[in-house]
């Protein structure tokens, strides 16, 4: 039987103080990116923990939040599109839509919105938002998009789905993805 939510995500607050993840010892020259996998039924516990580590002064790291739902709604704002988007789906359809935005919105689009001026030691980088940005979005390609920008500064990602250290499955139903390099968090 699996921990409940509130156990795994006291192991991520505990992970956030543990110096060895904030800087990246004994990964072998692997990259810094942590999964925490979980079902989507635990979403509101993952949000109320979000926000508590947001404001969590105690914590030895500086956490840089980035929801990719709201990267996604300023990058369609900033390009003219997003009040465009409903009526292009209504018109031409859903899967016309999501070929459009694929060709406008692409992951380097997120590396940009998700980077930022002053990269710190101590730094971490948590993503939120997956579920709610897909199929606008794909993790695992984004996180390909990371790595070359985030070097040294781990990346902790938020994921309603499961993880397996070899592949990523959203919701735990749709079509598992190949991505190796980050670390699970059960």
């Amino acid at each position: 039987m699996m921990e409940s939510i509130e156990k795994r995500l006291d192991r991520v607050r505990k992970l956030l103080c543990d110096q060895d993840f904030l800087t990246g010892k004994g990964l072998s020259n692997e990259v810094n990116f942590r999964i925490f996998p979980y079902e989507a039924k635990d979403e509101m516990a993952v949000r109320h923990f979000t926000e508590k580590i947001l404001s969590d002064t105690s914590l030895p790291c500086r956490i840089i939040h980035r929801n990719l739902y709201s990267v996604f709604l300023e990058i369609c704002e900033e390009i003219g599109i997003l009040d465009a988007i409903p009526e292009m789906e209504a018109e031409d359809g859903s899967k016309y839509l999501l070929s459009q935005i694929h060709e406008t919105v692409g992951d380097n689009d997120f590396v940009a919105r998700i980077d930022y001026p002053d990269h710190s030691p101590g730094d971490v980088i948590l993503l939120t938002g997956v579920g709610e940005v897909f199929p606008f979005m794909r993790i695992h390609a984004l996180l390909e998009a990371l790595q070359p920008r985030f070097t040294g500064i781990p990346i902790l990602v938020f994921y309603p789905g499961e993880y397996d250290g070899h592949h990523v499955k959203l919701f735990g139903k749709l079509t598992p993805n190949d991505y190796y390099r980050a670390f699970s968090i059960i």
